[in-house]
C-alpha cells in the first residue's frame, strides 16, 4: 500500500489510466472482431468496409500507447491480404 502521499497520487493515476487502456483495447479488439466476421462469412465488400473503420482505431492505439505501433502496423498488413484474398 502506498504510504506517501504522492505515491498515493501515483496509484489513483495508474487505476485511472488501466481503466482507459483497456477500454481502448477492447474497442480495438471489437472492431477486429468485425473485421474477422466479415472475412469468415466471405463477404469482400463488407470486410473492407469493416477494415477501413478498424484502421485508424488501431493506428489510434499505437499512438495512445495500448500497443506497439509496428504490431498495430501489421495488424492491419495480414487483414488488408486476407482481405484481398477474397476477390
Amino acid at each position: 500500500m502506498a504510504n506517501t502521499p504522492s505515491a498515493k497520487k501515483a496509484a489513483r493515476k495508474i487505476e485511472q489510466r488501466t481503466a482507459i487502456n483497456k477500454a481502448r483495447r477492447s474497442r480495438i479488439r471489437s472492431f477486429l472482431r468485425q473485421v474477422e466476421e466479415a472475412i469468415a462469412s466471405g463477404d469482400q465488400s463488407a470486410a473492407q468496409n469493416a477494415l477501413k473503420v478498424a484502421q485508424p482505431e488501431l493506428m489510434r492505439g499505437a499512438s495512445k500507447g495500448v500497443m506497439h505501433k509496428n504490431t498495430a502496423s501489421r495488424k492491419i498488413s495480414r487483414l488488408a491480404q486476407r482481405v484481398k484474398a477474397l476477390a
